[in-house]
């Protein structure tokens, strides 16, 4: 008979400490192994349970291992945990089987290398913003937005930049836009432009619900010159990871048979936007140019490639308007769009070259269309 030491060599703790990234291996629960989570401070939290146990009668007995006993305690029978999942996972060996802590620990350790596998050049930044539509709030979830990167890229770091914002304001009134745009521009000066300033790490992947002009404000204060992924909702299925891109889909500019005023952009993408509802806010002397699609609805925007082509179409017609109004006309622009197309579409704007906007905003409750945010901000306001 074999006489077993029931010491861990330390060769294997190291070993399974490093395959388990110093967290806690029981399926969701993840915990950082050493520090406390409400102190920060260093101590080692982590204890090295069996999968079949170093004594026969013990929890999941010998298992396949009862002719392999030196095996009992190699780096393949253990898994790193905290103390309260050790102690739940041997206090109930007939839900905890072995087969499913094998399959949990290989669920984690598989996960840990394709992380850590990954080019440093695909880290990037979280940002989560949210804002108050009508009367619903808008929280964006960190967990689901990580799993929409993976494995094309993963987080900077273990939390996200939230600029999202508390406000009791709804979007019916001209406090609103006024408030969520400081609160806005302050967050991405505190928060994200310090970050923009390093060259090898300038790379963010945002995840937005908010109404649609500051989406649009955030986008031009990111600029195009920065490394920004912009992600959207799908609904069906409900993820934010990119689908495959549509058959036959193309972004359609119709374009003004002459001069008749002041030009506005209408975007009917995620829905039709007639011109009696631009004509209510602006009057009838208006030169209007618009970019749709064959059949606008709040769903069409499956893939980056539509992305990427919407980005382009825009880029190219900003360049037309500005040739045939002037660069110190005001654009007025009326959005239907996906909350990743009015973010891009404040990206493709160019500060200096580019004429100063004002966007609308749709509102049951006054009636129509209503000025919201201008761009470059007013200095009047």
């Amino acid at each position: 008979m074999v006489k077993l030491l029931r010491g861990i060599k330390r060769d294997v703790e190291r070993i399974l400490w490093a395959k388990a990234a110093g967290r806690c291996q029981f399926d969701g629960h993840n915990r950082l192994l050493y520090k406390s989570a409400v102190t920060n401070e260093s101590l080692n939290l982590a204890e090295m349970a069996h999968i079949y146990a170093f004594s026969e009668a013990g929890p999941r007995g010998h298992g396949k291992l009862k002719a392999k006993p030196k095996k009992l305690n190699g780096i393949n029978n253990l898994l790193l945990v905290c103390d309260s999942c050790h102690k739940k996972i041997d206090r109930n060996p007939g839900k905890y089987t072995a087969k499913l802590l094998k399959s949990w620990k290989e669920k984690h350790e598989s996960r840990v290398r394709n992380v850590t596998g990954i080019s440093p050049e695909k880290k990037r930044h979280v940002i989560l913003y949210g804002a108050n539509i009508g009367s619903e709030n808008s929280p964006v979830n960190y967990d689901e937005a990580v799993s929409a990167m993976f494995p094309e890229a993963y987080p900077a770091d273990d939390k996200p930049i939230l600029l999202s914002t508390n406000s009791y304001n709804r979007d019916d009134g001209r406090s609103f836009w006024l408030a969520e745009a400081e609160s806005l521009r302050n967050g991405f000066q505190t928060l994200l432009f310090p970050l923009t300033k390093d060259a090898e790490n300038a790379r963010f992947s945002i995840f937005a619900l908010a109404p649609q002009p500051l989406l649009i404000l955030l986008g031009s204060l990111l600029t195009d010159k920065i490394s920004v992924e912009t992600y959207q909702l799908q609904r069906e299925p409900k993820t934010w990871k990119w689908q495959d891109s549509p058959k036959n889909f193309h972004f359609t500019v119709n374009r003004p048979d002459k001069t008749n005023g002041p030009p506005v952009l209408i975007l009917s993408l995620s829905d039709n936007i007639s011109k009696r509802r631009i004509h209510a806010p602006l009057g009838r002397k208006v030169t209007i140019w618009e970019v749709t699609i064959e059949k606008p609805q709040n769903d069409f925007l499956k893939s980056k490639v539509q992305l990427s082509e919407f980005r382009r179409c825009l880029r190219s017609l900003m360049v037309e308007i500005k040739k045939m109004h002037g660069q110190n006309a005001l654009l007025s622009i009326f959005p239907a769009i996906p909350v990743s197309c009015a973010v891009e579409l404040g990206r493709i704007r160019m500060p200096k070259a580019d004429m100063p906007w004002m966007v609308y905003d749709h509102n049951n409750k006054l009636g129509g269309f209503q000025p919201a945010l201008s761009i470059p901000e007013d200095d009047n306001e």
